[in-house]
């Protein structure tokens, strides 16, 4: 018995050992083609420059591998998320499975092409690449707008994403977790697969976005704050970004029980430049059913250029609740649609039915129109008829709204006499005459569709192990909690400080953060009396400005319970958090010219002549405190729409520090300090912004040279100051 007992802890010994060695460490460059299991720990393993160099990669058929909680990570200096590089993980082969991965600082966190039934479960692909946004409180910037139009040759990669999954069918991507980065789950060519249980929520791009992929089902998956381009009360642009991006020839795909609420566009389906170019394809019998959309920033739901059914949704308090332009043989039945400024808007549509809906306190209910000319390029408009016509007005609810329908330039309307209307304006606008509008009809047999749906429901039923997808009942919600910073949007976790107004020479803070801890202030400049410095979250600040103060801030700092901040980084129960505000109000007097170049004056070919422009009498000119201008033709009398060139010039005096100036452009544009040139991006190019961080100090002087080389134009700049606490 001695001899047995002394034994035991031996042979558990040994086998924690045999345990131990099965463990893989994990190291650079790294390919794996047999099931391993990762020993749980941290690695640092620096992104390459290039995405075609994995720090990992799993290759072959059959094969499991469990991270076991590791983390692998790509970059030490958290705080710069557009600074991350490389992929972390590649996955090439059959039947693969990756789970209990946790993957941060790297431009695409897990890449698969080619995997036959990829498996991804239970992983935390967060705090990965997103780019620093421009736009401000009171403008936005061209530069943060997306352009997702061409995918082919892999364009979207240009944006990063946590999972990007090219020629991928059967897949299950199942309880993976992606926030604090731009796009989540991007799927390309893929088929066949089912996406549930997912939590891609507050980052600045897009939850789930397809391309060329067809029989997908989306279920399941909490998709909020997937936003970019909203400031409250100033502008609402949501600059493509969507809790759900369905783009060129992705079709037969079902999307239910997901929550995409306060994202740039709830749902976003565009047919596709196929479509767009020989008006053949769409994305087509796609079922969109039973999704929350609400507190989007532009539309609920868009959806254009091709058939679908929109089912039972939800959207309340969008600019559109439904966009549906050149939808045709589509139904929009059951949805909830309140507090919009358009329930359903349809531009040359056709043959679509509008019914059961229930509209609630919006502004118009149904908006049907047409526009007198096709655009030229447009060969889906080209190609087709695109005439407006063959509507089916049924069964809907009109509570509140002011005008229930507003239709105009149509043809073959059918409103039946079975629609409810209650507190209304005027039942009916007709801006434009109608043809064939009939009011009052009765129908006496049910339509087809009501049969087709049904079956539709069948095959989108709730999955046995589905998580709920509802906002808490804590959580806010509303437009008004769609707060951006340069990095994105705020999930309410950790301590941070918003200018929500500005009367005369008062500014009103709310300060957000965690529930249990006390914050103060501890520093600042530009004040002449703050009402409150310290308490407990949420917080209203109220702030008088010093008479004459061109640059303003606020240094706080926060104890209490742990939180994690807005890179990833743990901030442990007790440990002083500092955060702030800062804005420069300086106003340079800009002196700004135009004028118009030639062959000869080439910006690109001849630049000393180019310069020599500004020595000549200008053809416009103009002074301004704000340089910041979007052109989509001339920018005056006598200037080209296409081939101008814009000379400013501003002297200036500072107080002494650091300063971050960012110059925005399209086309070429050149910023100069003080005779020297700080930045240059003197190219044709798409609105763009550069950087530069500066020490300043007394008396300076700033040029700009700036080029349009044809069609849409901008320029813009800005200066904003850095404190001690903030990273550039």
């Amino acid at each position: 018995m001695k001899k047995s007992a002394f034994l035991l802890p031996v042979v558990a010994i040994l086998l924690q050992a045999c345990h131990a060695e099965k463990e893989t460490i994990l190291t650079q460059g790294l390919t794996v083609s047999q099931s391993i299991l990762v020993h749980q720990d941290t690695f640092l393993l620096k992104g390459a420059e290039s995405l075609a160099q994995p720090v990992l990669t799993i290759e072959g058929e059959n094969i499991t591998v469990d991270f076991n909680g590791a983390l692998l990570k790509g970059a030490e200096d958290s705080h710069r998320p557009d600074a991350f590089s490389g992929t972390a993980i590649l996955i090439k082969g059959k039947n693969i499975t990756l789970k209990n991965a946790t993957v941060r600082g790297y431009k695409v966190a897990v890449m698969a092409e080619g995997v036959d039934s990829l498996r991804l479960i239970d992983c935390d692909f967060s705090y990965n690449y997103r780019p620093r946004l421009h736009s401000n409180r009171e403008r936005e910037d061209f530069s943060d707008w997306l352009s997702y139009h061409q995918n082919d040759k892999d364009e979207w990669l240009r944006y990063g994403a946590a999972v990007y999954l090219k020629n991928c069918p059967h897949a299950l991507v199942k309880n993976v977790t992606v926030t604090g980065g731009m796009n989540g789950l991007m799927l390309t060519g893929c088929s066949d697969g089912l996406f549930y249980n997912n939590s891609i929520h507050y980052n600045s791009g897009v939850g789930i976005g397809l391309y060329r992929s067809s029989h997908n089902r989306i279920m399941h998956n909490r998709l909020d704050w997937n936003v970019r381009g909203y400031s409250h009360g100033f502008y609402q642009r949501g600059q493509d970004s969507a809790g759900i991006l369905v783009y060129e020839q992705s079709s037969g795909n079902t999307f239910a029980y997901n929550s995409a609420t306060h994202s740039g566009d709830g749902f976003f389906l565009w047919a596709g430049q196929t479509t767009m170019d020989t008006g053949e394809g769409g994305c087509n019998d796609n079922l969109i059913y039973k999704n929350d959309f609400s507190y989007a920033p532009t539309n609920g739901v868009e959806v254009t250029f091709s058939k679908n059914r929109i089912v039972e949704n939800k959207m309340e308090a969008c600019t559109y609740g439904i966009w549906a332009g050149y939808s045709y043989a589509s139904n929009f039945l059951g949805n909830e649609i309140s507090d919009c400024k358009y329930g359903i808007a349809i531009e040359h549509g056709q043959n679509n039915w509008i019914w059961g809906n229930n509209f609630n306190n919006d502004s118009i209910g149904v908006k049907i129109f047409g526009r007198e000319k096709q655009p030229a390029d447009w060969g889906f408009a080209q190609g087709r008829d695109v005439k407006s016509k063959g509507y089916t007005i049924l069964e809907n609810n009109f509570e509140n709204v002011k005008y229930p329908l507003h239709i105009s330039s149509a043809t073959d309307v059918l409103i039946a006499g079975n629609n409810q209307f209650y507190k209304y304006e005027k039942i009916l606008v007709q801006e434009k005459p109608n043809e064939n509008l009939v009011q009052g009809a009765v129908l006496d047999t049910v339509p087809e569709i009501a049969t087709e749906l049904d079956r539709e429901k069948g095959n989108a039923q709730p999955l046995e192990d589905a998580n709920p997808t509802q906002l808490d009942a804590a959580q806010l919600k509303g437009r008004q909690y769609i707060l951006l910073d340069e990095w994105g949007p705020y999930n309410f976790q950790y301590p941070s400080i918003w200018l929500r107004n500005i009367e005369g020479d008062q500014y009103t803070f709310t300060l957000w953060g965690p529930s249990t801890g006390n914050w103060r202030t501890v520093g600042g400049e530009g004040w002449r009396k703050i009402n409150q410095k310290t308490g407990a979250f949420p917080a209203m600040i109220i702030a008088t400005r010093e008479p004459g103060a061109e640059i303003l801030s606020l240094q706080l700092e926060f104890v209490g319970e742990a939180f994690m901040d807005e890179f990833g980084d743990f901030n442990k129960k007790g440990k002083v958090f500092p955060f702030g505000f800062s804005r420069s109000e300086k106003k340079l007097g800009w002196k700004v010219r135009w004028y118009n170049y030639n062959d000869t004056t080439d910006p690109l070919q001849h630049y000393e002549a180019f310069q020599n422009l500004k020595n000549q009498p200008a053809l416009k000119t103009a002074t301004t405190n704000d340089l910041h201008y979007a052109w989509w033709g001339s920018p005056g009398e006598g200037v080209n729409e296409d081939k101008f060139a814009t000379f400013a010039e501003a002297d200036f005096e500072i107080v002494p520090g650091k300063y971050l100036l960012t110059l925005s452009s399209d086309d070429g544009a050149k910023l100069l300090l003080d005779g020297k040139t700080l930045i240059e991006h003197w190219d044709v190019h798409e609105p763009a912004a550069d950087e530069a961080v500066v020490q300043l100090g007394g008396r300076h002087h700033l040029e700009i040279e700036h080029f349009d080389g044809g069609g849409f134009a901008t320029l813009g700049f800005s200066i904003q100051p850095i404190m001690a606490n903030q990273v550039k």
